[in-house]
């Protein structure tokens, strides 16, 4: 390399700023001692990063068909604005992170534009919309999978362009202290059982997801009073988001658990403590796989967002973690039966000796196909090689 570069890239919620953030900082430990100047759609991650945000990706954080179309304007502004800075900055290349809704139109534009773009976290294609592949195809210069079926679903079909890189999760989910260290800190006894609670990373994910695991762990803990229950939240969300789903269900008149501990940025902590879990569908469910702790996906949506989406899915498994595994090793509970007491019957029975060592057995064997680690890193050396290979032609 024999100059500094410029790339843009864009994330539009919070995990995909996640992977992003550690792209940029394994991108500038391999080019080093060359420089690089990112810039673009940065969430907070991405930002301390050293990302400088065109445009702030929490904007651009929704979810749902009503709150797109409500957000539309957001989005067609930060869509000019993109567009414009890439005009203006001429970036050497372009990374768009997941945000499939957002990046693969982007995409279409960029390429036309004449940029070299590189697409991070490939769109689930394999599960729906497999139409858009022809985008993938005519505007993307390189593929960067995090899954392992991902590159020979997409050689199917012709498309070769495509790189797995393992996922940026493996070797980088790691609780910070024990579960003993845990327990200690939050004054749970270690014989009690512990049950983490992952609502989701957006705010409508809570305020739809949290209010019916409130009631199962209502309904769990008149039968066993030495259950206790963790909220793991996720850095963007506040308490005041979960004292609201609380207040949704005291207001029916359901008696919740006396103590039901809140944690902030210690996910990780709190799921390797527990000894069983209630995850949103998403990339929590590979986290928590990968830690090895037995839960129950659940998701839940409105009821329009469903009747639209439902039909365009055409996959056997909405969990990351039964996709890896090629079958269903956790049980899944999607819009109508995802219930207080269908969760809570689960919980109870993967708080049963012989089937949570089971079904942390299985866990183990489907994070093993994540690979071993270093998917930045690979993902970094894959996006230098595209750029160093254009200032050699």
């Amino acid at each position: 390399m024999n100059k500094n570069y410029k790339i843009m890239l864009v994330a539009g919620e919070p995990s995909g700023d996640a992977h992003a953030a550690k792209l940029v900082w394994a991108l500038r430990k391999e080019a080093e001692p060359v420089e690089i100047e990112f810039f673009g759609s940065a969430g907070e991650r991405m930002r301390d990063a050293g990302v400088e945000s065109v445009i702030r990706a929490d904007d651009l954080a929704i979810i749902g068909i009503p709150e797109i179309a409500r957000a539309l304007p957001t989005f067609l502004r930060a869509f000019r604005d993109l567009k414009m800075a890439a005009s203006a900055r001429q970036p050497d290349a372009i990374i768009l992170v997941d945000f499939p809704e957002f990046n693969l139109k982007l995409a279409k534009s960029l390429k036309q534009m004449g940029f070299k773009v590189i697409y991070y976290i490939s769109p689930q294609l394999w599960g729906w919309r497999k139409y858009r592949r022809k985008t993938i195809r005519e505007h993307v210069d390189l593929l960067l999978t995090i899954l392992p079926f991902e590159k020979d679903w997409y050689a199917k079909y012709g498309i070769e362009n495509v790189e797995f890189v393992g996922s940026p999760l493996v070797n980088e989910v790691k609780p910070l202290i024990s579960r003993e260290d845990f327990r200690r800190k939050y004054s749970i006894n270690d014989g009690d059982p512990l049950i983490a609670l992952l609502p989701g990373s957006r705010h409508k994910e809570i305020s739809r997801i949290l209010p019916p695991m409130l009631e199962s762990a209502s309904i769990m803990a008149a039968k066993d009073d030495r259950l206790q229950f963790v909220i793991a939240l996720a850095s963007t969300r506040s308490e005041s988001e979960v004292e609201e789903a609380r207040g949704l269900v005291k207001g029916s008149g359901i008696k919740l658990p006396e103590r039901i501990l809140i944690v902030k940025d210690e996910t990780y902590d709190a799921v390797n403590a527990s000894d069983a879990a209630a995850v949103a569908s998403g990339t929590a469910t590979l986290e928590t796989g990968i830690i090895g702790t037995p839960m129950a996906v659940v998701y839940k949506t409105s009821g329009f967002n469903y009747k639209l989406i439902r039909p365009l899915i055409k996959i056997d498994h909405f969990g990351l973690i039964n996709l890896i595994a090629g079958k269903r090793i956790v049980t899944e509970m999607i819009q109508n039966e995802f219930t207080p007491d269908a969760l809570a019957d689960e919980l109870d029975r993967l708080l049963e000796p012989d089937v949570n060592a089971a079904v942390r057995k299985n866990l183990a064997s489907a994070a093993e196909k994540l690979g071993t680690g270093g998917a930045s890193q690979r993902a970094a050396r894959a996006v230098l090689s595209l750029i160093e290979n254009l200032y050699q032609k």
